[in-house]
C-alpha cells in the first residue's frame, strides 16, 4: 500500500504530495484525511494522507506511525482546501492548516488530553447486602449510570469494596470542556417583514442572498428561523460573526432557542475547548456552529445554510498571513459543495461589492427597512469641532458632556466610540521635536499610561516612558494625540461618581474578558461603555440611549480608497447601538469634516445615496467593484536590494500583463515592520486571462531567493 502525504512544511519548493509505503501492521488504520508521521530528508515530519494507491513512481520510504486514527480532513475539506489554494496561490498545506484547531494541525506541539468523568453501573449478582451497600444499590433504581462522586458521598470504602466484588462496574465517560444550557426557551413570533424574508429564502432556487436590514430590524431572529427550518430537514448550519466580542451574545441567543445543539469555534477559546468543540461537531453532537472566520471549516455534514452576520466587516478577509482567503468567497464555494446549501449575508451597511452584485441580481436582495419595535432610527447630531475647540473640555464638546449627564441622570447608559487604543498616539519632545519610534518598525510608539509603557502595535516592542528626551536630554517629552486610556481619564474627571468600562484590545486580551464585560454592562454595573470599534458592531443593550463618537474622522484619514466606506459603515453601526428598546436613541458625532458626504449621509441614515455617490467615485478611479485588485508585496531585510527587486518585478509584470493597470512599486504604508522593508505593487484589471499563469511564474522565480519574499493578496481589504 502506497499513500500520498502532504507534509507540514509550508514552502513553495516542496508544495507537492510525496509517496510513502505503509507497513503491513498499519494498513488497516490508513484512511484518506488522517495524520501520519514520516521521514523527510534528515528529519521526521507530520503530514496528511491525501491519497492511497498501489504503486509509487520512485522507491518510497516507510511511514513511521499514524498520529490519530480519526479522519482530520474529510473529503469536503480536502476539496475546499484545493479550491482555496487555486484562489489564493498559497501552498496547499497552509490552506489545510488554517482549517484546523491547533491540536489537530500537523506539527502540533500542544498535547490536548481528553477529559473523563467516572461513573458506575450495577452488575447485580444477587448477594445479600449490608445496609450501606443496599443504600448504594437502591440508587440504581432511579438511573442506570451514577457518578463516582455521588456514590462516594454515601461511602468511599463501600463503593471501592463493591467495585472489587464486581457488583459495581466502573465506566469512563468523556466530558467536553464547554457547557451549554440544555433548556430550550420560547420562540419569538416573527414580524410580517421577517416572515416574508424567511419565506423568500426557503422558496427561492437562488443560492446566495444579501439581507440588507437596518440596525435593530431583527436579522438574528430571521437567521434562527432559517436554521430551525433546515434542522427539520436534518441539515446543519454555520453562523459566522465578525468579532469575538459578538460571539457571547450570539451564543446566548442561540442557546435560548436551540439548547446544547450548538458548538462554538473562535480564538477566545482555549486549545482544549477548540479541540473538544471540533470533535463534538465531527461526532454530530452539534448541528449549529457559531464562530469567527475559521468556523467556516467546521467538519459538519449535510450543510443546509451558511449565515454571515455583519458581512461588511474586514475581519472576514485574512490579510495578515497566508493563505489570504476571503471567508465570504470560501463560504459560497463550500455551499456549492453541498447540494441545496444557501448563503445568507446580513448587514445594515453592506460592502459596495456585495450590494452591487445584489442590485444586478447576481445575489438575491432581501430588505428589512424598519426596526422591529417600529421605533425610528436614532436622531444623529453633528458637532463641528472646528468651532467647538475653544470651548470644549478635553476631547469633549459641551453638547456631548451635557447629553451624557442628562442620560446618566435618567439612569440610562451611554456608549462612546474612539477608534484608537492607548493613552496617546505618539510621544514627542517639546524642545527639539524628536518623536519616539519603534527600533524595528517605521512607526511612532503609542503611550499606554496604565503601564507607563511606549508600545509598538505592529511588532509588540515595548519600553518604559521617560520624560527625558534621548536626543537633546531635556525634560520635555510630551504625549500628543488621543487614545481610549486618555478618554477614560477625562470621563473619570468629568463624571467622578459614574463608572466607566473601557473595552479595547488591551482590556479584553484575557480569556473570557469580552463576555464578562458585556454581561457587567448589560447588568448596569457600569454607566458608560468606552471602546474602539469592538463596541460598534452587533451589541444589543436595551438601556443604551446615547452613543457618542469622539472623533468621527479617524477612519476618514486612512490613506485607502475604502476610507469613506469604512467611516460610513462604522458610524452607522455604532449609531445603531442607541435606542434599541422602548426608549428613544440619540447619537452625537464630533467631527472636523462636517461637510464630508460620508458624515452627512450617516446623519440621514441614507445608505442608498451613499452607495450611489461612492460607486460614482469608484468608477472614475477604476476601483472595485468595477475593477479587480491584486496587491503584491515585495519584502526583504535590505532596503536597496528590496527596492531594486520590486522594480524588476514591475518590469516583468508590464511585459506579460497587457490588460492590467500596474501601480508602483511604492513603499508600504509603514515601510519597515519587524526589521523587514516592504514595497507594494497594485494590479487593477477587468479581465486578464494570463494573470494566474504570470503570478505563479513570479512565485516560482523567487521561491529559492532567501533575501526576498513575494506575497500575493487578491482583493485586499487593507494595503
Amino acid at each position: 500500500m502506497i499513500v500520498g502525504v502532504l507534509v507540514e512544511l509550508s514552502n513553495k519548493n516542496i508544495d507537492r504530495i510525496f509517496d510513502y509505503r505503509v507497513p503491513e501492521n498499519l494498513q488497516k488504520d490508513i484512511k484518506i484525511g488522517i495524520r501520519v508521521q514520516v521521514p523527510f530528508a534528515n528529519q521526521i515530519l507530520e503530514g496528511f494522507v491525501i491519497n492511497i494507491k498501489d504503486k509509487a513512481e520512485v522507491e518510497p520510504k516507510d511511514i513511521i506511525t499514524i498520529v490519530d486514527k480519526d479522519i482530520v480532513l474529510n473529503e469536503e475539506l480536502l476539496t475546499l482546501g484545493k479550491m482555496m489554494q487555486e484562489k489564493t496561490l498559497s501552498t496547499l498545506i497552509s490552506c489545510y492548516q488554517v482549517m484546523l484547531p491547533k491540536a489537530l494541525k500537523a506539527k502540533n506541539k500542544v498535547e490536548i488530553r481528553k477529559k473523563y468523568d467516572i461513573y458506575y453501573e450495577l452488575n447485580d449478582i444477587g448477594e445479600k447486602y449490608t445496609v450501606v451497600e443496599q443504600k448504594i444499590i437502591d440508587k440504581f433504581k432511579e438511573k442506570s449510570l451514577i457518578s463516582k462522586k455521588e456514590l462516594q458521598e454515601i461511602s468511599k470504602s463501600v463503593v471501592k469494596k463493591l467495585e472489587e466484588k464486581n457488583i459495581l462496574i466502573k465506566k469512563e465517560i468523556e466530558h467536553y470542556r464547554l457547557k451549554y444550557n440544555e433548556e430550550k426557551r420560547v420562540i419569538k413570533k416573527l414580524t410580517e417583514a421577517q416572515e416574508k424574508v424567511v419565506n423568500e429564502v426557503t422558496s427561492s432556487s437562488d443560492k446566495v442572498f444579501l439581507l440588507h436590514g437596518v440596525t435593530g430590524s431583527g436579522k438574528t431572529e430571521v437567521y434562527m428561523e432559517l436554521i430551525a427550518y433546515y434542522l427539520k430537514q436534518n441539515k446543519t448550519s454555520i453562523v459566522l460573526v465578525p468579532e469575538i466580542s459578538l460571539t457571547p451574545q450570539m451564543i446566548t441567543r442561540f442557546t435560548e432557542r436551540f439548547g446544547n445543539n450548538i458548538a462554538a469555534l473562535h480564538s477566545a477559546l482555549s486549545e482544549g475547548e477548540k479541540y473538544d468543540e471540533w470533535r463534538r461537531i465531527e461526532k454530530q453532537k452539534a448541528q449549529i456552529v457559531i464562530g469567527a472566520r475559521s468556523a467556516l471549516f467546521a467538519p459538519l455534514k449535510n450543510l443546509g445554510i451558511i449565515i454571515i452576520d455583519e458581512e461588511h466587516s474586514d475581519s472576514y478577509k485574512q490579510d495578515d498571513s497566508n493563505p489570504k482567503y476571503d471567508a465570504i468567497e470560501m463560504a459560497i464555494t463550500r455551499a456549492g459543495l453541498n447540494n441545496g446549501c444557501k448563503v445568507i449575508m446580513g448587514s445594515a451597511t453592506p460592502r459596495l461589492e456585495t450590494y452591487s452584485r445584489a442590485s444586478k441580481n447576481i445575489y438575491h436582495l432581501l430588505e428589512l427597512p424598519n426596526r422591529v419595535n417600529k421605533k425610528s432610527l436614532p436622531k444623529i447630531t453633528i458637532i463641528d469641532m472646528n468651532k467647538e475647540i475653544r470651548t470644549s473640555k478635553g476631547h469633549f464638546s459641551n453638547q456631548l458632556l451635557n447629553k451624557i449627564n442628562e442620560k446618566l441622570e435618567k439612569k440610562e447608559q451611554v456608549i462612546l466610540l474612539l477608534n484608537r487604543r492607548g493613552y496617546s498616539s505618539f510621544v514627542t519632545c517639546k524642545n527639539c521635536g524628536y518623536t519616539v519610534k519603534c527600533p524595528n518598525c517605521d512607526i511612532s510608539l503609542t503611550h499606554h499610561k496604565t503601564t507607563n509603557n511606549l508600545r509598538c502595535h505592529y511588532c509588540g516592542y515595548a519600553t518604559l516612558m521617560s520624560e527625558i528626551c534621548p536626543k537633546c536630554k531635556e525634560k520635555a517629552m510630551s504625549s500628543l494625540g488621543v487614545g481610549t486610556e486618555k478618554i477614560e481619564e477625562e470621563l473619570n474627571k468629568f463624571f467622578p461618581n459614574r463608572k466607566t468600562l473601557r473595552m479595547d484590545v488591551d482590556t479584553t486580551s484575557k480569556k473570557g474578558k469580552h463576555e464578562e464585560m458585556i454581561k457587567a454592562f448589560k447588568n448596569h454595573e457600569y454607566d458608560i461603555l468606552l471602546g474602539t470599534q469592538i463596541v460598534a458592531k452587533g451589541l444589543d443593550f436595551e438601556n443604551v440611549t446615547l452613543v457618542g463618537v469622539i472623533n468621527a474622522d479617524t477612519s476618514l484619514n486612512i490613506p485607502d480608497f475604502r476610507s469613506s466606506e469604512t467611516t460610513f459603515s462604522l458610524l452607522s453601526q455604532v449609531s445603531g447601538r442607541a435606542g434599541r428598546s422602548s426608549k428613544e436613541g440619540e447619537v452625537i458625532l464630533q467631527t472636523y469634516n462636517q461637510d464630508h458626504y460620508a458624515i452627512k449621509l450617516v446623519q440621514k441614515h441614507d445608505y442608498h445615496n451613499f452607495y450611489n455617490k461612492e460607486m460614482q467615485i469608484r468608477r472614475e478611479l477604476k476601483y472595485p467593484p468595477y475593477y479587480f485588485i491584486v496587491y503584491i508585496r515585495i519584502s526583504g531585510k535590505y532596503l536597496d536590494y528590496t527596492y531594486k527587486e520590486s522594480q524588476k518585478v514591475k518590469l516583468a509584470l508590464e511585459k506579460y500583463l497587457k490588460s492590467t493597470i500596474i501601480l508602483g512599486p511604492t513603499p508600504a504604508g509603514i515601510l519597515k515592520v519587524n526589521n523587514i522593508f516592504r514595497y507594494g505593487i497594485i494590479l487593477k484589471y477587468k479581465k486578464e486571462d494570463n494573470l494566474d499563469k504570470v503570478l505563479n511564474k513570479l512565485i516560482d522565480a523567487y521561491k529559492s531567493n532567501r533575501k526576498i519574499t513575494i506575497d500575493l493578496n487578491f482583493e485586499p481589504r487593507h494595503f
